[in-house]
């Protein structure tokens, strides 16, 4: 039996009969991003992070040690959208005004920030990554759907959203958290995020039943959506390693954060290297700084090697030598810049951004 045709048998005495294709057969079809290989070592890219962190979950020293080499790799991803931008002529140059003045506006509400509350900037950033993870994974699958023919994502967002909530909601209500979290060494304000959180355990608790309600009807209500419409079997792997991720993060919180925040980093190296290749370099593209060094003897590979070798030497520099405030202020401009950018750079009803990741227009 070929791999989901029993699913298939069982959705469709649940839900009637699939959507069918021009020639009558099942609209099934499996198309990939960047790569079979490639897709499916995106796809399940969490799990390398959470199988480190499972081995080290009960040895402090090494858990922090992973805990820093895993955010240090997150945070290296972030600054890409920058490059996008600013290495970009024809990009900057569609929202000049904006792309100018962003990073001034950032600075300032930060600095302000950081000498009002650092516990209430370490909340809203800690949420907005966590929010920016979440849609990320979105656009990946929409990604996938567009690739067969799937204009609109239908109860996706909200199912996400509600399997993140359900694990964060657990995560309140289980009262080993916090004991797992100062395992990690966390202090500050971030260590106090964690404490108001876990400190609404009764208010977690009554939401739980709720929650997992939602989720199942969610679910069911995708399933029914999703089996009336051209398949692709790419995309039911990613969200099913989703649904696993998720799994885990329910069953211990911090080895599925650390899956979550490591695996998100790498899908976005894999999507900006899909994309240099595809807008920079498979249509030569030399008129912009990003082009031409992509199409130069350094390549997209070299490029993303001094990238990642000039984002380390930068924290080296500023975790030894700066102060606090400034150490802060990059590493939140940075961040808010990066979550606020890609809801420029990766719009699929571009054609331009479609193509680079393999959607027809």
């Amino acid at each position: 039996m070929k791999p989901g045709v029993g699913v298939n048998k069982i959705i469709t005495k649940l839900f009637g009969s699939p959507s069918l294709a021009a020639d009558g057969s099942l609209a099934m079809q499996t198309r990939w991003i960047t790569g079979q290989q490639t897709d499916i070592a995106m796809t399940l890219s969490w799990i390398p992070f959470s199988l480190i962190a499972l081995a080290v979950i009960d040895n402090p020293a090494w858990l922090k040690l992973l805990m820093f080499s895993v955010f240090l790799f997150s945070f290296t991803h972030q600054p890409l959208s920058l490059f996008l931008v600013y290495g970009d002529r024809q990009r900057f140059e569609l929202r000049r005004n904006l792309f100018i003045w962003s990073p001034l506006v950032f600075c300032l509400v930060i600095f302000l920030a950081l000498n009002f509350s650092p516990l209430v900037l370490a909340i809203l950033a800690g949420a907005w990554n966590v929010e920016h993870t979440l849609m990320q994974r979105y656009g990946i699958t929409r990604i996938y759907g567009r690739m067969v023919g799937q204009k609109q994502g239908g109860s996706e967002l909200p199912l996400l959203f509600a399997w993140l909530t359900l694990a964060v909601l657990w995560s309140a209500y289980d009262p080993s958290t916090m004991e797992r979290v100062a395992a990690l060494g966390i202090r500050g304000a971030n260590l106090s995020a964690f404490a108001m959180m876990t400190g609404m355990r009764s208010t977690a608790g009554f939401l739980l039943v709720p929650a997992l309600l939602t989720v199942i009807w969610l679910t069911g209500k995708w399933l029914k959506e999703e089996y009336n419409r051209p398949l692709n079997q790419a995309k039911h792997y990613y969200l099913a390693s989703t649904l696993g991720l998720f799994i885990v993060m329910l069953i211990n919180p911090i080895v599925g954060f650390i899956g979550y925040v490591g695996s998100h980093a790498f899908e976005y190296f894999m999507i900006v290297n899909q994309c240099l290749e595809k807008s920079y370099i498979e249509p030569k593209k030399t008129d912009s700084p990003l082009g031409w060094v992509a199409n130069s003897p350094l390549g997209r590979y070299g490029l993303l090697a001094c990238y990642l070798s000039l984002i380390v030497l930068t924290v080296f520099v500023l975790e030894n030598y700066a102060s606090f405030i400034v150490y802060s202020m990059v590493f939140f401009t940075l961040g808010a810049l990066h979550f606020f950018y890609d809801g420029f750079i990766w719009k699929l009803r571009n054609p331009a951004v479609a193509q680079s990741v393999g959607v027809k227009t």
